[in-house]
């Protein structure tokens, strides 16, 4: 097997492999390291050959460790393969080990879409040396460790007559009100969004990215083909909207952003069924809403957005989490024990400047 780097001229290439494997994801896309490129992280792609056939690839992000000349290594949802092959994965683990090394990286961080059931595939990491990062049931990952997936097996009717009644109920409401649902937007309904978004988060009490992030998303992503905007109108004015991404044959319900007016006429609820509906079109087989919290008590301030997409009788699905692959144990020690400081000092300063 052979293990080799990928540049822009094979981007095709490379995405059109991540796309057929059933591990696909939207983070390991070409256009995604450029999206992260945007935000300080430096992407590596790499492909793994067999006989001159693809069997694996994955995009890192690198970034550096703040204070240091080291460098952090991650690859979100990754890799792409067979994870059933222990061959191919274990080659990977080799070479990367080996590539870190150069880059004076510390760890390398994976966080795959392994289901926590899988105790073999936990085993197998903690038997080549992954280290498990321990996390809380909210959104304290970097990556949602508790989402709700929405298998796409049946026709549209008998998805909707499987929802709550609730969700049925409020999703023929928006419509029967007037709520129409626009899928071909451009980047004036972008800006739009943003105002929207910007709203949200401040109703509800959560940082945002900056306008550019989402104009280099626009770019990178939806006009590739590999997302979508959607946005709510009633009465000439948008009052919420969604983007979704795509990739193989899989739909992830992005970022959401509702006003403070007219949230009665259930906009938000009509907006999951059109992102559900053009995952049907495009002939994906999941729709996954993302992140949820794990604490499922009912005190909880994060249980209605449970409730909310428990509604469209999705499976609720624990993953593994994060695992990293030590490459400097010095350094990697100082990352456990003094980032969390810094990054809980940073989180709070950010909330003030936000806003």
């Amino acid at each position: 097997m052979q293990l080799l780097p990928i540049e822009k001229k094979d981007r095709e290439k490379f995405n059109n492999y991540i796309e057929s494997v059933d591990k696909s994801h939207v983070f390991q896309l070409f256009e995604w390291g450029e999206l992260k490129s945007t935000t300080g992280w430096i992407p590596l792609r790499f492909m793994v050959y067999d006989n001159k056939e693809p069997v694996g690839a994955l995009s890192i992000l690198k970034r550096k460790i703040p204070g240091t000349n080291r460098y952090i290594f991650y690859c979100p949802r990754g890799p792409v393969c067979d994870f059933e092959n222990k061959e191919i994965l274990d080659f990977i683990w080799k070479n990367i080990k080996k590539i870190a090394r150069k880059h004076k990286a510390v760890f390398f961080k994976i966080d795959p879409d392994i289901e926590v059931e899988n105790n073999s595939f936990k085993n197998y990491l903690t038997s080549r040396g992954f280290n498990r990062i321990k996390t809380g049931k909210d959104f304290d990952g970097i990556q949602p460790r508790f989402v709700f997936k929405l298998s796409l097996d049946k026709s549209p009717d008998e998805l909707l007559a499987d929802m709550a009644s609730k969700t049925r109920y409020n999703i023929r409401y928006a419509g029967r009100k007037g709520v129409k649902i626009h899928k071909d937007c451009n980047l004036d309904d972008l800006e739009e969004f943003y105002k929207i978004l910007e709203v949200t988060a401040d109703r509800d009490d959560f940082g945002i990215r900056d306008y550019e992030y989402f104009k280099n998303m626009w770019k990178y992503l939806i006009k590739s083909g590999y997302g979508k905007l959607f946005m709510a109108e009633y009465e000439g004015r948008y009052i919420a909207g969604t983007i979704a991404l795509i990739c193989g044959n899989k739909v992830w319900y992005s970022y959401g952003a509702s006003d403070n007016v007219y949230r009665n006429k259930q906009p938000n609820y009509l907006l999951q069924w059109s992102m559900i509906n053009w995952a049907i079109d495009n002939n994906c087989e999941i729709y996954d809403f993302r992140g949820v919290s794990g604490d499922l008590d009912e005190d909880n301030p994060l249980y209605g957005l449970y409730r909310f997409k428990k509604g469209f009788n999705g499976d609720f699905t624990e993953y593994i989490g994060e695992y990293d692959l030590v490459i400097d144990k010095f350094y990697y020690s100082l990352w456990q024990n003094f980032m969390p400081i810094a990054k809980k000092a940073r989180s709070a300063i950010l909330k003030i400047i936000r806003r």
